[in-house]
């Protein structure tokens, strides 16, 4: 099993990442349904865990047959998709992914968000250390990003006319996820 550890340091608060995040899952989905083939919501609804409490299962089949390049749709069947079960307990969320296709392989991913620059070594405490697992640690408000990977309209430093936020160094939030495959 493969497990890495991402910390991703965001010039945001959590409360600022929660609202983003609901508005872009909102806008990928629909923009990935728009051809009658893409996101089809299975279940969704309140759920309650006795660790983290209170939250909302959600489970969605991402249909990807039309998103195959030629060849691979020749060997794939025709109803190729990705489930997505997921468990919101914002700032903490499982999401597992699995294929109808490869039913044996899984993604599984546990994130939780805290207000600190990536700094809790000990975020997942429930879940062992282990010495083969990477930590991979990104700062999207400093770290250099080569300009073929981001649009003009995404240039670092973009502010909202008229808006006042204080400086980055004073707005730090980290995504962690444990990602086991």
């Amino acid at each position: 099993m493969l497990m890495k550890e991402y910390r991703i340091c965001m010039p945001l608060t959590v409360e600022e990442y929660r609202i983003g995040q609901l508005y872009m899952i909102s806008k990928h989905s629909l923009e990935q349904s728009e051809r009658g083939e893409g996101v089809e919501v299975v279940q969704n609804e309140p759920y309650e865990d006795p660790t983290h409490g209170l939250g909302q299962f959600t489970e969605k089949r991402v249909y990807l047959n039309n998103k195959l390049p030629s060849w691979a749709r020749a060997v794939v069947p025709k109803i190729f998709y990705v489930t997505e079960k997921a468990w919101n307990y914002y700032p903490h969320t499982i999401t597992e992914y699995t294929c109808s296709f490869l039913p044996k392989f899984s993604i599984h991913i546990e994130t939780k968000y805290e207000d600190n620059k990536g700094t809790n070594d000990n975020i997942f405490d429930s879940l062992e250390k282990d010495e083969a697992t990477e930590v991979c640690s990104v700062d999207i408000a400093y770290d250099e990003v080569p300009e073929r990977h981001y649009k003009e309209s995404e240039v670092r430093g973009h502010r909202v006319k008229g808006e006042y936020r204080p400086p980055a160094e004073f707005r730090h939030f980290s995504c962690y996820l444990h990602k086991y495959c």
